[in-house]
């Protein structure tokens, strides 16, 4: 059961962003996410989206920095992650 979180490497709005993911639930991701000041409006139906800015807080709170090939494997193998196909139809 980890947070994971990935290079500050996703280019928008004039910075780079994170990917911050749990391996084992949503519930889990949600609560770090609440407890450490991240907008539920990040939320991107697997994933929150936090900028270059909160990486280093966020890894020293708990975060499990990963890269972003391992983690997308694990978001894949914990079964919580989204397909963008499904994300297209949900938006």
């Amino acid at each position: 059961m980890s947070i994971l979180i990935d290079d500050p490497v996703w280019p928008a709005h004039d910075t780079v962003w994170s990917h911050l993911v749990s391996d084992s639930s949503y519930d889990e991701l949600h609560e770090f996410a609440e407890a450490h000041g991240v907008p539920r409006r990040a939320f991107d139906f697997d994933h929150y989206d936090v900028p270059a800015s909160r990486y280093d807080e966020l890894v020293a709170a708990g975060a499990l920095p990963v890269g972003g090939k391992e983690l997308a494997v694990r978001l894949q193998a914990s079964g919580l992650r989204v397909p963008q196909w499904r994300k297209r139809q949900l938006r």
